[in-house]
């Protein structure tokens, strides 16, 4: 048996919505019915006034802080353990990044850290949603408002998650999502900002199309980016939404049916939902301690020549060698996240997944990981 990390899960409104746009010759990402009809439905889905489509997950996180004119002499504070697009969009705005590390149980940022890392250069914080689990954004919020500062949600891997009944990308003043192929909902490539501020949303709606000019269209309003989502993108994002509510009650009962039967495991660290909030669990990722610290790799091939694929953790931004290089980081600066990353990894977490699959994946897991203690 192959059971592979995860697949999107499509039905037939995919291809007829697409086809329905090139009929109409709706293909561009400056026209066309699906780029408004998406924007307008992960809004509502969102809880937030506006949602502006993107053509990335990257340039998402980019636009939020070129829209809250984050530049040179800021400083974001960010949480270390993230894919390093979060880092690069801070760095893109010419702005300093600033690690925060992770709390041990979620690895998401550690709220209790932030305070000491404010000064009077800091403008923002960025906080990521680790794979599906919100943040605790109380004292999040807490510290932005007390230090004047915005709070931008690092959604891209969290559609759907929610925080005390508020959805991920609805907390903060920018929410940023990505819709790559592996994410809750997919249009292949592609994101989306959402936002409650009508200001922050034309902004942003107009730096993605290299902002043209009202009056003359040649006669820019700003220095501008290519950042669109084709309508047929979008397209295949109404259908895509049109079906999260299927494909997260099954990310549920994935996790549901790992939690019970990887239980108890000796040197196996099993993902947490905190009280108060509802993960989506995006992938299902699990951490080597004890007698099993510094085994992932051996494990991780294991499983592989049994069938079973998995990916490691994110290398932190403390870890990343271009960093440190730069002198914008050093490796210790973050041990918790240091140590996921070195220890981390998710197996398959796919929608598609059957129980068959799942039994095989746990079968082989509890084979590896006896022979590794």
């Amino acid at each position: 048996m192959h059971v592979s990390v995860g697949k999107p899960l499509f039905g037939k409104e995919e291809s007829e919505y697409v086809n329905d746009a090139l009929t109409r010759t709706e293909i561009s990402g400056f026209s066309g019915t699906y780029i408004p009809r998406f924007e307008k439905e992960f809004a509502a889905f969102c809880g937030t006034e506006d949602a502006v489509t993107v053509s990335s997950g990257t340039t998402a996180l980019h636009l939020a802080l070129a829209t809250l004119k984050i530049g040179p002499g800021d400083e974001v504070l960010a949480s270390s353990f993230t894919n390093m697009a979060t880092f690069f969009a801070i760095l893109y705005q010419g702005a300093t990044p600033v690690a925060i590390d992770s709390e041990p149980e979620t690895l998401n940022m550690n709220p209790a850290l932030l305070e000491s890392k404010i000064t009077s250069k800091t403008k923002a914080i960025l906080v990521v949603h680790i794979y599906g689990q919100m943040v605790d954004m109380d004292p999040v919020m807490e510290i932005a408002r007390k230090h004047n500062l915005y709070v931008i949600e690092d959604a891209a891997e969290a559609h759907g998650a929610e925080y005390k009944g508020k959805k991920a990308g609805s907390v903060g003043d920018i929410g940023c999502f990505s819709f790559y192929a592996n994410k809750i909902i997919t249009t292949g490539e592609g994101g989306m900002l959402t936002m409650h501020n009508p200001e922050y949303a034309a902004r942003a709606r107009s730096l993605k199309a290299l902002a043209f000019g009202t009056g003359n269209k040649f006669m820019h309003a700003d220095i501008g980016y290519n950042y669109r989502l084709t309508n047929l993108q979008a397209a295949i994002g109404v259908a895509q939404l049109g079906r999260i509510d299927e494909i997260l009650s099954r990310k549920r009962t994935m996790a549901a049916y790992y939690n019970e039967h990887l239980a108890g495991i000796e040197g196996l660290r099993l993902p947490v939902e905190l009280p108060d909030t509802k993960s989506v669990w995006w992938m299902y990722n699990v951490r080597l301690e004890g007698p099993l610290a510094g085994k992932r790799a051996q494990v991780m091939k294991e499983l592989q020549a049994r069938g079973v694929e998995s990916r490691e953790d994110f290398i932190p931004f403390n870890d990343q060698e271009i960093f440190i290089e730069r002198g914008l980081v050093q490796a210790g600066d973050c041990p918790v996240a240091s140590e996921a990353g070195r220890e981390g990894f998710y197996i398959p977490s796919g929608t598609d997944i059957t129980e068959e699959e799942q039994a095989y994946v746990v079968s082989q897991m509890k084979e590896v990981i006896s022979t590794r203690i």
